[in-house]
């Protein structure tokens, strides 16, 4: 009953969505803390000469990364997707567990990772046995691969994602999630800093699954013929004029197009490294003709 009343756009009506912008002090917290270590690690990597690893592009990346993920959570997206659409709520989930956090690793690969925390910070940290042992475990590519599946499939089932709705602090919670996910497993598909876990063929692999996974949630989305969540089956207010179903369908559509983008990016990469490194050890392959 309650996500059905919170179906009405009580909360943030529709005149006012425009305007609905926010300042929640844990988000605007975690990007200025984020901001401040990249950039400390981004400083004291071009002091000792490094400036191939700590480039602007690394700062406009990480910047780009941190920046997406907050938007998301600060802007009119936020109300709209709690509030109106399904289709707008999902987006805000694949930006800050997808999109943000791969653009935020991608920018802190080779020795950036290494600085990210400061040695005050990461000498005590890498003392502690039981945190290592942990990290060692989740970071094993198939334990990150099902935290992963389990975070995006579990907080989508309809009672759990009605009960969300109504419940600020679970909320917060389902968001940190999908952002740890995210970045377990993009650490498995950038490798930021070199453990080599898997080889490029099974990044891409990884790459292969994470689509399967995302997939699997989009064609529910897309091709069940009736609303699967009551707080949007409920709203009164149709936003854009989507029906519940199509905004449902939109929402699967949202997931499938982004994951193509992120994921199709990040294999299309892989197969261009190791097409080059093909052409690498062709010429060096006694015979070869010299170029």
């Amino acid at each position: 009953m309650n996500a059905l009343l919170l179906a009405h756009g009580d909360l943030v009506p529709r005149s006012k969505l425009g305007s609905a912008w926010e300042t929640p002090p844990a988000v605007l917290a975690g990007a200025a803390i984020s901001l401040l270590l990249f950039a400390q690690a981004w400083i004291r990597l071009r002091r000792r000469g490094r400036t191939d690893h700590a480039g602007y592009d690394r700062a406009l990346l990480f910047l780009a990364g941190v920046t997406l993920g907050t938007l998301a959570l600060v802007s009119p997206l936020d109300p709209i997707g709690e509030e109106y659409l399904l289709s707008a709520h999902m987006l805000e989930h694949v930006l800050i567990g997808d999109a943000a956090v791969a653009l935020a690793i991608l920018a802190l690969r080779g020795p950036l990772t290494f600085f990210f925390l400061p040695s005050p910070i990461l000498g005590p940290l890498a003392r502690i046995g039981p945190l290592r042992s942990f990290l060692r475990f989740v970071l094993r590519p198939k334990v990150s691969f099902g935290i992963w599946a389990g975070v995006f499939a579990g907080w989508h089932f309809p009672r759990a994602y009605d009960y969300v709705l109504t419940h600020q602090a679970v909320h917060d919670l389902q968001h940190v999630t999908f952002v740890l996910a995210g970045v377990l497993v993009w650490i498995q598909l950038i490798d930021p800093a070199r453990r080599g876990e898997l080889r490029r063929s099974g990044r891409i692999a990884l790459a292969v699954a994470l689509f399967t996974g995302g997939q699997i949630l989009s064609d529910v989305l897309i091709f069940t013929f009736h609303p699967l969540y009551p707080a949007y089956a409920a709203q009164d207010e149709r936003l854009l004029g989507l029906s519940p179903l199509a905004d449902q369908r939109a929402a699967g559509i949202v997931m499938m197009v982004e994951q193509l983008i992120t994921l199709g990016t990040c294999v299309a990469i892989l197969l261009r490294a190791s097409q080059r490194d093909l052409v690498r050890r062709a010429g060096r392959r006694p015979g070869a003709s010299a170029a």
